[in-house]
């Protein structure tokens, strides 16, 4: 059974350029390194892992881009992560898109390696992170 994210692992053929672009991007840095083969990112409300490996590692062709599926990362403020995203060096991939009018909006880029980093606003992760925060928390079928 599923039990949720553990890490979200994209691909980079130069580790220490993405080392230095998601640093910026996220604002912090890698909490485990692997030199020259993998870094590993903790961030968010849940501390979700986020992983870049080296491409020569790869089980399949990374050369292809965008690489991979999405992982929609929660952002408070869409259209300016967006912004930011691109700002920083990365790719339009697709633009703010509402799912719906019930506060789900999803917007994604490619990044300077070939990756699509996918932000939402999600309504949902909000309300589970105040019942955490409240010692509410529910669990699946709730």
């Amino acid at each position: 059974m599923l039990r949720g994210l553990t890490t979200a692992n994209y691909f980079a053929d130069d580790l220490d350029a993405a080392k230095t672009w998601y640093t910026e991007v996220l604002g912090l840095e890698p909490y485990f390194e692997v030199p020259g083969g993998y870094i590993e990112f903790r961030l968010g409300d849940y501390l979700h892992e986020f992983g870049i490996i080296n491409s020569a590692y790869a089980t399949h062709d990374v050369t292809t881009s965008p690489a991979g599926q999405i992982v929609f990362w929660a952002v408070d403020d869409i259209e300016a992560a967006y912004q930011r995203l691109q700002t920083l060096g990365a790719k339009p991939h697709e633009g703010p898109k509402d799912h719906g009018g019930h506060g789900y909006i999803t917007a994604s880029v490619i990044d300077p390696f070939g990756n699509i980093l996918g932000v939402m606003a999600n309504p949902h992760y909000n309300d589970t992170l105040a019942k955490i925060k409240a010692g509410t928390h529910f669990t699946t079928g709730e």
